[in-house]
This record gives C-alpha cells, structure tokens and sequence, in this order.
C-alpha cells in the first residue's frame, strides 16, 4: 500500500510545476471540441444582423472572446486541481486528459 501511495505522490510531484499550463491546456482542448458549437449559436444569435456588423462581432468574440476566457478562466481551472487532495491530483490529471480524448473522439476529432 505504501508503495501504491508513493507512486500516486510521484506521479503529483512529476505535474507539479506545471498546474498553470495544464489548466490552459484543459481549457484550450474544451474549446477545440466545443468550439464549432458555440460558434454556431453565436451565428444564429447573429444571423439576423447586417453582414458587416455580424462579422465584427464574429471575429471580436472569436479573437478577443476566446482570449479573455481562456486568460480569465486559467486560475479558476488552476484552484480546481489544486482543490484535489494531492494523493490523488497527479491521477486526476491523467484521467482528466483521458476524458478530454473520448469527448474529443465521441465528437468525432480523432
């Protein structure tokens, strides 16, 4: 058991310099699967709008949009992982990256 416990340290220790750029991995990944839907509720939301004003506000929720929720939701994700108890984080992680492979395959990206 105390080698099982070791092991499950490691693996937390191994990530641990890197909770930052897991959390903006996570949420990168969430909006490369989920991307294309909420692109096309903006574009209904849009799609009675004149063509110019539509593709402005297109392009400053794809550019900026994207931007300031990936910058401002990072530390949010970041205090999730730290939240889990760290016999059990480095694992989390890995699961957590497992379950972003089946959504990504479950929506047809892999």
């Amino acid at each position: 058991m105390q080698t099982i416990h070791a092991l499950l340290l490691q693996l937390t220790h191994w990530v641990s310099p890197y909770y930052t750029e897991i959390a903006l991995t996570i949420l990168a990944t969430l909006l490369v699967i989920y991307g294309d839907v909420v692109n096309k509720n903006i574009k209904r939301q849009l799609q009675s709008l004149h063509f110019i004003l539509r593709t402005l506000v297109f392009v400053l929720i794809c550019a900026f949009g994207y931007g300031l929720l990936v910058i401002f939701l990072t530390p949010v994700v970041k205090q999730g992982l730290l939240m889990i108890p760290s016999l059990y984080r480095g694992t989390s992680i890995v699961a957590i990256f497992l379950l972003l492979g089946y959504l990504a395959e479950h929506r047809r990206y892999i």
